[in-house]
């Protein structure tokens, strides 16, 4: 199992779900892992605050959102310092709001054994990253593209384009559309790396080929792309770059 060999060590997990069916169907995928060691299943996020309470060690939960009592977004906002989350829930609504805790993952009732192996890699790779201290989620962003949650890294994300209503996010391969203001997004991207140029752009300085009089040069797989520079924004992405004499 190609999850396997990512991450030697045992994670220890925890699942917590008033639905008993789910339950135990997370249950047997997790037994069907090698790398997995179910402590405990519980039906309440209640009782789950006790254990973490107890200190003992808890690498990774499965999180319904909707319980009763104690929902799930409740029981995130009680963690200090979080393991791993992967997030079981029926409705897709609460995606962003999940992501907004860093969660690992998001799994939508009824999901497969194959969608679950995904997750747990997803798991494995970041305990792995962390475990050679390379891993640093504020170096990255979720949005959401279509019915899914995308994550991006801030040094995959080569410029973010007004269109409309919607924000288009370029990479060097891909564009992802999303509905959001241009102000939203910059206010979520690091300052020192993402510069407005435009009204219409924001540009990562890191991609910058070159700076022409009125425009900024970004080469990506479909070839040379001019984005424009505003004459009100040009003063401040000047101040931005390292000039040479």
């Amino acid at each position: 199992m190609y999850i396997c060999f990512i991450f030697q060590a045992m994670i220890k997990c925890i699942v917590i779900d008033d639905d008993s069916f789910v339950r135990k169907l997370t249950e047997f995928f997790i037994s069907r892992v090698k790398s997995l060691h179910l402590l405990h299943s519980l039906d309440n996020a209640e009782k789950a605050v006790d254990i973490l309470q107890s200190r003992e060690q808890i690498d990774l939960i499965f999180l319904d959102i909707e319980m009763n009592g104690m929902n799930g977004i409740d029981f995130l906002n009680l963690l200090e310092k979080p393991p791993q989350i992967i997030i079981i829930s029926s409705k897709e609504k609460y995606a962003i709001k999940a992501f907004e805790y860093n969660v690992t993952d998001y799994l939508l009732k009824p999901f497969t054994y194959v969608r679950f192996l995904k997750a747990v890699d997803k798991v494995v790779k970041k305990l792995a990253l962390q475990a050679t201290g390379t891993y640093n989620p504020s170096e990255e962003i979720f949005i959401k593209h279509h019915s899914s949650m995308v994550r991006l890294k801030y040094n995959e994300i080569m410029w973010v384009e007004a269109m409309e209503n919607y924000v288009v996010f370029n990479t060097f391969t891909e564009r992802f559309t999303i509905h959001a203001t241009m102000k939203s997004i910059e206010k979520k991207l690091p300052a020192e790396t993402f510069v407005r140029t435009h009204r219409s752009f924001i540009v990562n300085l890191n991609c910058v080929s070159c700076i022409e009089d009125h425009s900024i040069v970004i080469k990506t797989k479909d070839g040379v792309n001019h984005i424009s520079i505003g004459k009100m924004y040009k003063e401040n992405l000047m101040k931005n770059i390292t000039i040479l004499p």
